[in-house]
């Protein structure tokens, strides 16, 4: 697909940017409350996928049109980015019960 020659850049920088402070905030609190291993790794483990699924789906985008099998390829690209962000969402579920089974064994 074509783009404005500075936005893939620009997409790339921005989503770089708000994960690193995303996945630098988890960490602090994890260090903070070592409790629920389990929850915090989940949750980094769905911030990386995430950002698996996101390189596959700029790949996608970025793919050159012009090529023979363009349509195949992008295709394929974005069915493997729509794999991965599926794993990362059942990390996230997985971190959502293991938070919510903390909060109901009455730890804070």
């Amino acid at each position: 697909m074509p783009l404005e020659e500075g936005v893939m850049g620009l997409l790339i920088g921005g989503f770089a940017i708000i994960m690193g402070i995303t996945i630098l905030v988890i960490v602090l609190l994890w260090v903070k409350n070592k409790n629920n291993r389990v929850g915090y790794i989940s949750t980094l483990l769905h911030l990386l996928l995430v950002s698996v699924a996101v390189n596959f789906a700029l790949k996608a985008i970025a793919f050159d049109y012009n090529h023979a099998m363009a349509s195949e390829e992008i295709s394929f690209q974005i069915g493997i980015a729509g794999v991965v962000w599926a794993l990362s969402m059942i990390c996230l579920v997985i971190a959502l019960f293991s938070f919510s089974q903390e909060r109901k064994n009455g730890v804070s």
